[in-house]
């Protein structure tokens, strides 16, 4: 009952750490372009830098064994795809998105990029299974009683 509320749930938590703070039109054009220019190998790549990156925090660093030699190499094609988007695939909504919007706009943009790279990691079948072992720990009387109390009928 709860399990695609569960998974979602978890799956957005996830992703807040993505969310766009500011979206002009020409840092929506230049989202679009990253998105549309960034390949499924180039997202892969980015979620593993992503990964790479959280794994340094200390209350998980013993859970991802992730070598010095490795994290070089992830930051050297990460650093070199972001340019490669940046500077040559979307070079005109780059130019303009900074020269209108600042800064801000190429954050907000590979932050959108994120997402959807995120996306396609949560959907393999063996992540989506891992996230909805979750449901095993869940409680379903008391979100039900939630819900009652909420006026709203779980579905």
């Amino acid at each position: 009952m709860f399990k695609e509320l569960v998974v979602a749930t978890t799956v957005l938590t996830s992703l807040t750490v993505f969310s766009p703070a500011y979206a002009g039109p020409y840092t929506d054009d230049l989202s679009k372009c990253l998105v549309r220019s960034a390949s499924p190998s180039d997202q892969k790549d980015l979620v593993r830098w992503i990964f790479a990156a959280i794994a340094l925090h200390p209350d998980i660093r013993s859970m991802a064994n992730i070598t010095t030699e490795e994290r070089a190499a992830i930051n050297k094609s990460t650093g070199t795809l972001m340019v490669r988007l940046l500077a040559t695939d979307c070079r005109t909504e780059s130019v303009a998105a900074i020269k209108y919007e600042g800064d801000i706009s190429i954050q907000t943009s590979f932050s959108l990029l994120g997402q959807i790279a995120a996306k396609g990691i949560f959907s393999a079948p063996e992540v989506a299974a891992g996230m909805s072992d979750l449901t095993a720990n869940v409680d379903a009387d008391k979100l039900n009683a939630l819900y009652k109390e909420a006026g709203v009928t779980p579905k």
